[in-house]
């Protein structure tokens, strides 16, 4: 650990972290086995180590430049995005058929800033290889864009934003959340899916309100295009060729044609698909940050998978929902295949 990181590490005390656990608001979620608190309009897991995390990374976290940055709400297709920008980004280096997604999970290429870099920072900070990162450095945060560090809105580094549709983000929150929950407790009860819909609703679940997270970097990406892509998880699914081709020219790494008539472009696609990385084995077995099985992380990825699980009140409720948060906003979601 350098020095720097020592005196970064002693700018946040124990005490300040105590006294905001005790005096930020408070509500439950699961079955009310699942404490939220929320911080800076945002719930969280009442984590004392996941806030100081967080005060961290937006009090300490230096970007660069040529920094890329992949944000999302949870169960949006972050581990399909975080796949793809790294092998954008490393394809000169490795060829697909070289890729390190074959041997390491695409959450262990692709840190994420509040956790994999700044998180368990109680017993060890963690920026301290930040400085030998090649550039362009990939990283990820599930932060609102009003959670951002200053630093990131102020530099000319870029942000990604992967969106979904709020019908398929519901069904495969719940299936992952309860699934990492059974992991962390063998006594966990879980709540029926109509239980959890209310919470999900109401915003009460782990960096939500989730209306709130995607309209926050819709907006930015209006006003700044050329430092916000926002795209849809179904958009992607429906046309990968032409969204992956936008997605390297944002980040300022186009396919040439060359690379187009050498199947370097469909090469990436394929091998970043759902189904392929579903099937790998690096995939398969394990687990991530003790709670979360890496298979959990590919459950199903298709469009409208919703249907088989939403009552026709449930429906109603969520149309409703999509009228008044995202039409209202100019933003449209495909929720059918």
């Amino acid at each position: 650990m350098s020095q720097n990181q020592t005196q970064e590490n002693t700018l946040i005390h124990e005490d300040e972290v105590n006294h905001l656990m005790q005096c930020l608001p408070k509500a439950s979620t699961m079955n009310n086995q699942l404490e939220l608190i929320n911080y800076q309009d945002t719930w969280y897991a009442s984590d004392s180590k996941f806030l100081r995390s967080i005060l961290m990374f937006q009090r300490h976290f230096v970007p660069r430049d040529t920094d890329l940055i992949i944000a999302s709400s949870p169960k949006t297709g972050t581990t399909w995005l975080k796949s793809l920008l790294y092998a954008i980004v490393t394809r000169d280096e490795y060829p697909i058929k070289q890729t390190p997604l074959l041997n390491y999970h695409p959450h262990e290429l692709v840190y994420r800033l509040e956790n994999d870099i700044y998180g368990n920072a109680f017993e060890f900070p963690r920026p301290n290889h930040l400085n030998d990162l090649p550039s362009p450095r990939l990283f990820h945060t599930h932060l609102p864009f009003t959670g951002l560090p200053e630093s990131i809105i102020e530099s000319k580094c870029r942000i990604v934003y992967i969106s979904r549709n709020p019908f398929d983000t519901f069904v495969s929150l719940w299936f992952f959340q309860t699934k990492a929950m059974k992991l962390m407790d063998e006594n966990f009860n879980s709540p029926s899916m109509e239980d959890y819909f209310e919470d999900f609703c109401n915003g009460l679940v782990p960096h939500g309100p989730f209306f709130e997270h995607i309209n926050g970097y819709w907006d930015r990406s209006l006003e700044d295009p050329n430092k916000v892509l926002f795209l849809k998880y179904e958009d992607l699914k429906d046309d990968p060729r032409s969204h992956v081709k936008r997605l390297a020219e944002f980040i300022g790494m186009p396919f040439s044609s060359e690379e187009e008539n050498e199947g370097v472009l469909d090469g990436i696609i394929e091998f970043c698909s759902i189904k392929n990385l579903k099937e790998l084995e690096v995939n398969k077995n394990g687990v991530l940050s003790k709670y979360f099985e890496k298979s959990s992380f590919f459950r199903n990825g298709n469009v409208g998978d919703w249907a088989q699980y939403f009552t026709p009140s449930m429906v109603k409720k969520m149309n409703e929902l999509i009228e008044q948060k995202f039409v209202s906003n100019g933003l449209f979601f495909q929720v059918n295949p």
